[in-house]
Order: structure tokens, then C-alpha cells, then sequence
């Protein structure tokens, strides 16, 4: 008996804390992903914490949207977004810094410019 309960606490305690959150509302609605210019991204907090940025703001806006984000960093603290929702295309989204360098706060903006465009056209 002790060694069913332990292997059961073991089974629990491999679960991803986030796991059972998920699975009670449904899979994922979307994703993101960087696929160009990850090395300008360091003073952001590089590729995943732009992505976790995205994810946040759009499960704010529009938890229930399905969704797909395409990140570009370009040289000149310029980031490009191809955003998917619902299967439809957006027009490409742009986002510069012109008197500084990305950082997580302009790496928010732009989350939450993306956000309102994934909530739009999930209406």
C-alpha cells in the first residue's frame, strides 16, 4: 500500500504545476514563436521571455482566441509580428524603439498591441 501512494505522489509531483490549469480549460489556444533575430533580443530578456510576454498579454485580451504569432527582432530595436487568428491572417504588425534598445517594458507594449489585435479580430 505504502509503495502505491509514494508512486502516486512521485506521479504528482512530475506534473508540471501549469499542466492541471490547462487541461481544465482546454488545450492551448496558441502559440509563439521567434524566428529570426534572436540575439537582439538579450537586453528583452531574449526569445522566451518575449513569447511568455505575447502569451500573457493575448490569454488576458482574448483567452479563448486560437492564435499563432511569428516574431521577427530586426536591427534597430525593430520587432515584426505575423499573427494568425482563427485561421485568418492579420496584416503584419510592426513595433520600433526609436530613442533606445528593446527592453521587457517596450517587449510589453508590444504584447499588448498584439494583444488588442488578436481580441479584434477574435470578435
Amino acid at each position: 500500500m505504502r509503495g502505491r501512494v509514494a508512486a502516486f505522489l512521485l506521479l504528482v509531483a512530475a506534473v508540471p504545476a501549469g499542466a492541471g490549469a490547462m487541461s481544465a480549460s482546454g488545450a492551448p489556444s496558441g502559440h509563439c514563436r521567434v524566428v529570426a533575430g534572436e540575439q537582439l533580443l538579450g537586453g528583452a530578456g531574449g526569445a522566451a521571455a518575449v513569447c511568455l510576454a505575447i502569451e500573457r498579454a493575448i490569454a488576458a485580451a482574448a483567452p479563448r482566441a486560437k492564435y499563432g504569432v511569428l516574431v521577427k527582432a530586426m536591427p534597430h530595436a525593430r520587432l515584426s509580428a505575423a499573427l494568425t487568428v482563427n485561421d485568418h491572417a492579420l496584416p503584419e504588425q510592426n513595433f520600433a524603439v526609436m530613442d533606445g534598445e528593446l527592453d521587457s517594458a517596450s517587449v510589453r507594449r508590444f504584447a499588448q498591441s498584439l494583444a488588442a489585435q488578436v481580441a479584434r479580430a477574435a470578435k
